[in-house]
């Protein structure tokens, strides 16, 4: 049976003093089309039944979709307050993955209603943003709070992904959500990009000049 995250890690914070702690984590990062979405929430660690209410959160990428989707509701209906910031594919292709990331996390900071007082991110530094922040390896399965960003970051770029899916249907955005799959690198052979790709991702490039190189 799958383990759900806990509560240790934020007490330990509550217990240096600090009471809006924020979870924040991203989706998207190794895509190779579309946005980085970050998602940031911040947990009423003063209720007492707040892990039976979100027993089953954990890393987003060991739910599937329908997990997912039936724990969000359940996660903004008892967060304090929860956002979500974007870096698109073109801030991406600019800053660099890891900077576009940790501006998404400080889109997703600055939309939250209530203003935290200590960060929790999942393994990501965030040296810009003047708070207290630990970066927690595999923090996604170990803090609800991080777990719980993983799942609105995850759903919410899962939604964006699909919506654009009719506008570019060769491409499957739906089933792969602009990740590397089979599928992604052929349609990348066979139609080339669209202006949502990465063009600066590595992999992106080596199909591309491959596919270049194949006698037409």
């Amino acid at each position: 049976m799958m383990r759900s995250a806990d509560l240790a890690l934020e007490f330990r914070l509550r217990g240096e003093g600090f009471r809006l702690i924020a979870g924040l984590d991203e989706a998207g990062r190794g895509a190779w089309a579309g946005p980085v979405v970050a998602g940031a929430v911040i947990l009423p660690l003063d209720r007492f039944d707040l892990a039976h209410v979100l027993e089953g959160v954990t890393d987003s990428k060991q739910l599937t979709p329908e997990e997912r989707e039936a724990l969000l509701p359940r996660i903004l209906d008892v967060a304090v307050a929860a956002a979500v910031g974007h870096a698109t594919h073109t801030e991406i292709d600019g800053l660099g993955i890891v900077p576009a990331t940790r501006l998404a996390m400080r889109r997703a900071l600055d939309a939250l209603a209530v203003a935290p007082d200590a960060l929790m991110s999942d393994a990501l530094a965030l040296p810009e943003i003047d708070l207290p922040c630990c970066a927690v390896i595999k923090g996604d399965q170990r803090s609800l709070s991080i777990a719980a960003a993983s799942i609105l970051a995850k759903v919410t770029r899962d939604r964006f992904m699909i919506e654009l899916d009719p506008a570019f249907p060769q491409y499957g955005f739906a089933e792969h959500k602009g990740y590397g799959t089979p599928l992604h690198q052929q349609s990348l052979v066979h139609f080339g990009p669209t202006r949502l790709h990465r063009m600066t991702f590595a992999p992106l490039q080596a199909i591309l000049a491959e596919s270049a190189r194949e006698p037409r």
